[in-house]
C-alpha cells in the first residue's frame, strides 16, 4: 500500500495528458482546489481500490473514468469505485443496440489517454458522459487525472458540470 499524500501539496508534474485535464479544468471553471489538488502519488493507481489505498478515502469516492464502445460511439461512464457498470442498463440509458467495454486503442483514440489514468476531462473532443449518482453520496470524490500516477479531488456537482455529464443510475 502507498503512502497517503500530503493533503496540503500537490506535486507539479509536465505531462501532456496531465497539462490537458489542469487546462479543461480551469477553463471549465471548476473549483480551483480542484485544480490546485491534482497530485501525483508515489505509485501508480489503475484501480479504484489501489486509488482509495493510496488516498486513505473509501472505494466508493473514487470516480472511475470506463470508457465504452455504445455502437461504435465513444461513451463515458464515471461510476463509483464501489459497484460494477450494468453495461445493459447503459445501453437503454443511452439509447444504444448494445455498450461493451472498449479496446485500449479505442479509449486512446477516444481520450487520448491510457487506461489506468483516464481522465474524465482533457480529451481531444467531449464525450458523452454519464455520472454515477451513487457519488453523489460523498462530499469529495477523487479521479484520475490523465496518467496513472494523478488524482484530484472533486465534487459531484463539479464533475456534472466539467464534464457536462448526465447523472445516471448506472450499476
Amino acid at each position: 500500500m502507498s503512502s497517503s499524500p500530503n493533503p496540503e501539496r500537490s506535486e507539479a508534474v509536465s505531462h501532456p495528458s496531465v497539462d490537458r485535464v489542469r487546462a479543461h479544468l480551469t477553463t471549465a471553471g471548476a473549483d480551483p482546489a480542484s485544480v490546485a489538488g491534482l497530485r501525483i502519488l508515489p505509485d501508480a493507481v489503475a484501480t479504484a481500490a489501489a486509488a482509495a489505498a493510496a488516498l486513505d478515502v473509501e472505494v466508493g469516492q473514487i470516480a472511475n473514468s470506463l470508457v465504452f464502445d455504445a455502437d461504435g460511439v465513444p461513451l463515458l461512464v464515471l461510476t463509483s469505485g464501489a459497484h460494477r457498470v450494468d453495461t445493459v442498463k447503459v445501453a437503454a440509458l443511452v439509447g444504444a443496440n448494445r455498450v461493451r467495454r472498449a479496446s485500449p486503442e479505442f479509449v486512446y483514440a477516444a481520450t487520448g489517454q491510457r487506461i489506468g489514468g483516464v481522465a474524465p476531462v482533457g480529451h481531444p473532443e467531449p464525450l458523452r458522459t454519464l455520472v454515477d449518482r451513487a457519488l453523489e453520496g460523498y462530499p469529495r470524490i477523487w479521479a484520475a487525472g490523465g496518467i496513472p500516477h494523478a488524482v484530484f479531488p472533486t465534487t459531484f456537482a463539479e464533475l456534472l458540470r466539467v464534464t457536462r455529464g448526465t447523472p445516471a443510475d448506472v450499476a
